[in-house]
């Protein structure tokens, strides 16, 4: 940006008749001041607490601080850069330190693998942007339905990809991308490895079978994020590399009130998943809005189907209505009989989770043969920066889910959220969270919280 300084010079010429003054008014121009790009990151300190009841007795808990800070160059002729490095600290808070008692006590999701501290580039990417088209190649976050961040405890998955993206037709963002690699955030290390009822619970809820390959910052393949290194089609090999997962979409806003997607993602010779999505909100009064929505995904195998045969369906319906600073939402899912042999409903193995049904940690809505509804309400405090919401959830599991098989039972989940933004301290976020799920398992049950600050720069 070039900066001018404007300068009123008054120049005093003492003439012989009368002194009279003459205002010269000059314009001066200063360098213009150079772009070193910008420092970004976020700031995150996390308590969780959980209590359980039932088939399991215990307390656990953690505190942990990190988060991440990055570098943007300028842009020269399109091209930039980013750099961020991410990280997470976990406090000892229980007299034994936390890799010696391991998950009785403390929470593993604030950790990497083994309950490790660790610090690692999660970030390195380069851009070009010309015209109505970016292409971003490296190390990056992603946020797309069935493939993402999950961001929900101390650091989100990663990934190495490639994505362009163009919006040259009118109202309408295509996106082509491929993705090689992962790294699992820490949320992934609430599962465990060699529990086939735990394993088959993380394919169902955002992590594959080999979700410790890629921890504590280690990028994996996608295939062995996924699948990790099991014979899982029977035939002697424990090699499931793959190509990766290739994402084809197009995004939709020409309708007013209406944005439409449609993914197509191509995880080479594991499965071929379609992901469908449309909002539409209309205004009823000058007070009341509405809007109906509904998604739609679809898993069957391809190539040399390393996760031998997957054939699934999932259908998810919401309505929501807001007034004034009061919105609430009421939804519905059903995930069919699964015909695949190798899982019991939709498998999602990279951390997508786009359910409207999904609970704070209960994601039973993926189970095959498994009905499930939610309500939720929240209301926004004017002027206070503060915004509370409460949801219930209810998971008619069916017989064919692979976390219990041959068991339907009923599970249940409610909680709230208090999001308080500190007009202070500007970037500075502080949240109280709460779930309480009911026969998350047959007869398990926990009370969990959870206090956040994020501090964005």
């Amino acid at each position: 940006m070039r900066k001018y300084l404007v300068l009123s010079v008054i120049v005093s010429a003492v003439l012989m008749a009368g002194g009279e003054i003459k205002p010269v008014e000059s314009v001066v121009e200063v360098a213009a001041e150079p772009d070193y790009g910008e420092i970004f990151g976020q700031s995150r300190t996390f308590y969780i607490d959980r209590t359980y009841a039932g088939t399991v007795n215990n307390n656990r808990n953690a505190l942990a601080t990190g988060g991440y800070i990055g570098y943007k160059s300028p842009v020269m002729n399109g091209f930039s850069a980013v750099v961020a490095a991410y990280g997470t600290y976990g406090f000892d808070i229980h007299s034994e330190d936390a890799d010696v008692i391991g998950s009785s006590s403390y929470e593993p999701s604030h950790y990497g693998d083994n309950f490790d501290n660790y610090a690692f580039i999660g970030q390195a990417y380069m851009n070009y942007a010309f015209s109505n088209t970016s292409i971003k190649i490296g190390r990056q976050e992603l946020n797309t339905p069935m493939a993402g961040a999950d961001d929900a405890r101390m650091l989100p998955n990663l990934f190495e990809a490639a994505v362009l993206s163009n919006t040259d037709v009118e109202n309408t963002t295509l996106i082509a991308a491929h993705v090689s690699r992962e790294t699992t955030g820490t949320f992934s290390n609430v599962y465990s490895v060699g529990d086939p009822s735990n394993q088959a619970l993380a394919l169902q809820s955002g992590y594959g079978l080999g979700f410790k390959e890629g921890s504590s910052g280690t990028f994996a393949n996608m295939g062995t994020i996924a699948l990790g290194y099991n014979d899982v089609n029977g035939d002697g090999s424990t090699d499931n590399s793959t190509a990766g997962v290739t994402a084809l979409a197009a995004v939709y806003t020409g309708i007013e009130g209406l944005k439409a997607q449609l993914w197509d993602y191509i995880a080479w010779d594991i499965l071929n998943l379609i992901y469908l999505d449309a909002d539409y909100t209309w205004t009823v009064t000058d007070t009341v809005k509405m809007t109906v929505s509904g998604q739609y995904i679809n898993e069957t195998d391809i190539g040399d189907t390393f996760a031998a045969s997957v054939d699934s369906d999932y259908f998810g319906t919401k309505i929501g209505v807001s007034y004034g600073a009061l919105s609430g939402y009421a939804a519905y899912s059903i995930t069919g009989d699964s015909d695949g042999t190798m899982n019991g409903g939709i498998i999602t193995p990279w951390g997508g989770m786009p359910a409207y049904t999904q609970g704070m940690v209960t994601r039973h809505q993926f189970f095959a043969d498994t009905d499930t509804w939610k309500v939720a309400g929240a209301y926004k405090f004017s002027d206070t920066g503060i915004l509370a919401s409460a949801y219930y959830a209810e998971f008619d599991v069916g017989s064919l889910n692979t976390y219990k098989p041959g068991k339907a039972w009923t599970a249940t989940e409610s909680g709230f959220d208090i999001s308080y933004d500190v007009a202070a301290v500007k970037g500075l976020n502080l949240k109280l969270r709460a779930n309480y799920p009911r026969d998350f398992a047959p007869d398990l049950d926990w009370d969990e919280y959870r206090v956040i600050a994020n501090y964005n720069f």
